[in-house]
């Protein structure tokens, strides 16, 4: 029995690599990079993510991470958006969002919502199907690869949040080597806790080999 187990959890690991790996590396990440960089770094602007249920836990992680490492970023709720929350967004803001089948109605309202507000902020959308509605909205779709999710019912969110938490990755790591985010800039937003420390002891090493 213990056996079968961990070789079942084996083929949950090897299923969900090979998601990772079949992602569509297409010029849309790139596209997607130089508006992070061009309406953020350069203009000033902020990321502003989105999307509902495990979708929208993914979109205020890269928000998070994004901001850690000099990219200011907010999470905006898609509901709480249509009851206020909305006038967050300002001039030179750009939008990500996500959205698995492309469809939840709450963040194609969103775009239609913010695009009212601002017919010019432009859109980065992640999702598994580019011909959705919420695709033909946006500037930049950047598929998942639509993979199969891991669980045994084919529904729960797992292999496809594991995808779109690394494409968040991609995303911020070729933003940061744009932008030049260096040790310095990071242990200025990390001064607490285990990063905080660590980040200061690099920088302190490498002021010391200079």
């Amino acid at each position: 029995m213990e056996k079968e187990l961990l070789a079942s959890m084996q083929d949950l690991l090897r299923k969900e690599a090979e998601a990772i790996m079949n992602i569509p590396l297409t010029d849309g990440f790139v596209e997607a990079v130089n508006l992070v960089v061009e309406h953020v770094h350069n203009r000033k602007g902020k990321l502003v993510t989105s999307g509902m249920g495990k979708a929208g836990q993914i979109a205020m992680n890269i928000a998070t991470t994004f901001c850690s490492t000099g990219i200011p970023a907010v999470f905006l709720h898609p509901s709480e958006a249509q009851h206020g929350d909305l006038g967050i967004l300002q001039e030179n803001d750009l939008l990500l969002f996500i959205s698995n089948s492309g469809k939840t109605r709450e963040i194609v309202e969103l775009t239609a919502l913010a695009h009212r507000l601002n017919p010019a902020l432009k859109c980065i959308v992640i999702t598994s199907n580019p011909e959705s509605p919420l695709a033909k909205e946006a500037d930049v779709c950047l598929s998942t690869g639509n993979p199969k999710e891991v669980c045994p019912l084919g529904m729960t969110p797992t292999t496809s949040t594991t995808v779109m938490t690394v494409m968040g990755d991609i995303l911020v790591v070729e933003t940061m080597k744009r932008t030049g985010f260096t040790i310095d800039d990071y242990s200025k937003r990390h001064h607490g806790g285990y990063l905080g420390e660590k980040s200061r002891e690099e920088l302190k090493h490498k002021l010391c080999e200079k």
